[in-house]
């Protein structure tokens, strides 16, 4: 009775789509029930997803990650001492190792935010992860343990027999092992931290504090802790203790993690990120012939069929490259349900350029990378052969200098949350005081600035070097205080509060959100191609910068240039600056529609309508054999 009534209505020419719709409207007197039991149900859901999450699931969170932050940072800051002093390794090489290694790790996570988002969710990639790091840890902390894992101790530093190629190995395989680690935590665990809130922007805006800020404060906690306790057992107690109590506060970290898992608000994945990507783009090859619609408003949408990927809103249609669109053109060969292979929907297009959108501004923090990626291991080789101490029985271990760009970085979060921000709010109207692309530039032009500084420091050093007659003696304590590296550390950390926090807010907050543990994954696959890429700079430094005279020599810094190689990377980051000022001036915010608008839209919208467009879809179309009416056409029309 209904079909024959439905296919009448569309015999009559006369009638408008609007009249159609109000006449469906009438033949479905249940609509108004239903309409109400899904209100009920949509309610009820957003009661449970209130009662989970929020301010009391940070202890297990923030546990697990402060612990993970010491055991790692405890594992690798002080790496490259292990490497030349205990494995006897040649700097270059040691430094070459550890930027591989770094660059290694920094690509992991883009798989495990692929599984994340894909098929394991974010609570599960987490403690798989964490797992790996853990064997990691136990394996490198083997190697300090057992006598047949590592050289024969060298206290004269000539003549030092290097690790075997088995003793290689069993490194190798610990640094695997917690690069694998790392794939699971790195792309997660903020994104997850952050899932816990309201991060709508309304949210967001009233309340008085960011959790970014917040979160990376307790990391720079939990690095500073580990620079000084773990570094200062690691040169003092043994390398046993050393590593065999981040090893321990692992395990811990574990536990404390999975023991929170009821409080947990979990995001369910929502099918791969990677193949939805590609879905729109052969969607749009296949459709690069239809003709677009004057009409955005006529592109295909389906709120069911994204429901699950756009649960803080949908994405709304924008004007760059416009040929993405061409996926989302309804064409007369188009089914309903549709094949994602041939048509895709307005939000699953905006995931698409959302990202593309991301990836210069991504791609400016890679040379940034580049330039530091191998100031931990020179700057650590610098501070020994200076004077450390400050008391006849103490000195600073060199790997623990890093603790004044972590200090200041401590302290610059505090001040950029209490007083920046309240400050710029005033002229920016921005609820954060700035935006997070203002936010990195200003630390990319600090940056630059540190790394120039660093090049001062190294010629002052030399300098005292050369008056003392101490060049030709790499193992010589030069008379200078190793507190001439402290403004170049204390620069760096200023920069950190700007590039690194700016960074991260930005990936969370412009991809789409069942992307974020991919877009978070975009932050360390940066860190690894700069590394990699760091690694390559070193290694033409070194090669082409001669025997004599060269820049980054394997034994003896003091005679090497490295002032020559800061003030390279300098120039470097420089340049970049320039790429990125282009970049961000370019750059288009992503448009979301918030999930109130669309509830909202919902309920005004009739369910007769729905039914309406899937008895008529195919069944009118125009002259170039489009469908007329199509489902969201038809969803846009207001109940009468």
């Amino acid at each position: 009775m209904v079909l024959s009534r439905v296919c009448l209505w569309v015999s009559m020419a006369q009638v408008t789509e609007m009249e159609l719709v109000k006449q469906v409207a009438y033949a479905y007197p249940d609509d108004e029930k239903r309409e109400q039991m899904e209100e009920q149900t949509w309610k009820e859901e957003e009661k449970q997803k209130r009662q989970l999450g929020g301010i009391k699931t940070m202890p297990f969170i923030l546990a697990n990650e402060i612990c993970d932050r010491i055991a790692s940072v405890g594992f690798h800051a002080n790496m490259i001492t292990y490497l030349t002093q205990q494995l006897n390794l040649p700097l270059v090489e040691a430094s070459n190792t550890l930027t591989n290694f770094g660059g290694t790790a920094s690509f992991t996570p883009l798989l495990g935010a692929l599984i994340a988002d894909s098929f394991a969710g974010q609570f599960w990639t987490i403690t798989v992860g964490s797992i790996f790091y853990g064997l990691g840890l136990i394996t490198v902390f083997l190697t300090a343990l057992l006598p047949s894992l590592h050289p024969p101790p060298c206290p004269s530093g000539e003549n030092c027999k290097e690790a075997s190629t088995l003793q290689l190995w069993v490194l190798y395989l610990a640094l695997l092992l917690t690069a694998l680690g790392t794939g699971g935590l790195r792309p997660c665990v903020v994104t997850f931290a952050a899932y816990q809130f309201d991060m709508k922007k309304e949210s967001v805006a009233s309340r008085r504090w960011n959790f970014f800020n917040w979160f990376y404060f307790s990391m720079g906690i939990a690095t500073l802790t580990a620079l000084t306790v773990i570094v200062y057992i690691q040169e003092n107690v043994g390398w046993d203790w050393g590593f065999g109590i981040p090893t321990g506060l692992m395990a811990f970290s574990i536990v404390v993690f999975v023991s929170g898992y009821p409080l947990y608000k979990k995001l369910k994945p929502a099918g791969s990120p990677l193949v939805r990507l590609v879905q729109v783009v052969v969607a749009a090859a296949k459709k690069r012939k239809a003709r677009f619609p004057e009409d955005p408003g006529l592109l295909y949408q389906n709120k069911d069929l994204d429901a699950g990927i756009s649960t803080d809103g949908r994405l709304l249609h924008t004007n760059q490259f416009k040929w993405v669109d061409k996926a989302a053109v309804v064409t007369s060969t188009d089914s309903d349900p549709p094949n994602l292979w041939r048509l895709a929907t307005v939000h699953r297009v905006e995931e698409l350029k959302s990202i593309v959108r991301m990836l210069p501004i991504w791609a400016a923090g890679i040379l940034i990378v580049t330039s530091s990626s191998h100031l931990g291991s020179f700057v650590i080789t610098q501070a020994r052969s200076m004077n450390r101490r400050l008391s006849p029985s103490f000195e600073i271990p060199p790997a623990s200098m890093s603790i004044f760009s972590n200090l200041t970085m401590l302290v610059g979060l505090f001040l950029y949350e209490r007083l920046f921000v309240p400050f710029a709010r005033k002229f920016s109207g921005n609820p954060s005081g700035i935006t997070c692309l203002q936010r990195m530039g200003i630390g990319y032009v600090i940056n630059i600035f540190a790394t120039i500084v660093s090049a001062l420091v190294e010629i002052k050093r030399k300098q005292v070097a050369a008056r003392y007659h101490l060049l030709d003696n790499p193992h010589a304590i030069i008379p200078i205080s190793v507190f001439w590296l402290v403004p170049q550390y204390c620069i760096h950390g200023i920069a950190e509060v700007f590039i690194n926090v700016g960074h991260m807010e930005f990936l969370y907050d412009q991809s789409p959100e069942s992307m974020r543990s991919s877009a978070a994954a975009l932050y360390w696959i940066a860190i690894s191609v700069g590394n990699y890429l760091g690694t390559f700079l070193v290694t033409l430094v070194h090669k082409y910068t001669g025997k004599e005279g060269n820049w980054l020599p394997n034994r003896n810094l003091n005679r090497g240039r490295l002032e020559c190689y800061y003030f390279l990377v300098s120039g470097i980051q420089l340049i970049n600056l320039i790429y990125y000022v282009v970049c961000a001036k370019l750059y288009t915010y992503k448009v979301l529609e918030p999930v109130k608008e669309i509830k909202d839209e919902e309920n005004s919208d009739s369910d007769a309508s729905m039914k309406f467009s899937d008895h008529v879809n195919g069944a009118r179309r125009s002259n170039e054999g489009g469908i007329t009416i199509h489902k969201t056409a038809v969803n846009r029309i207001p109940a009468m």
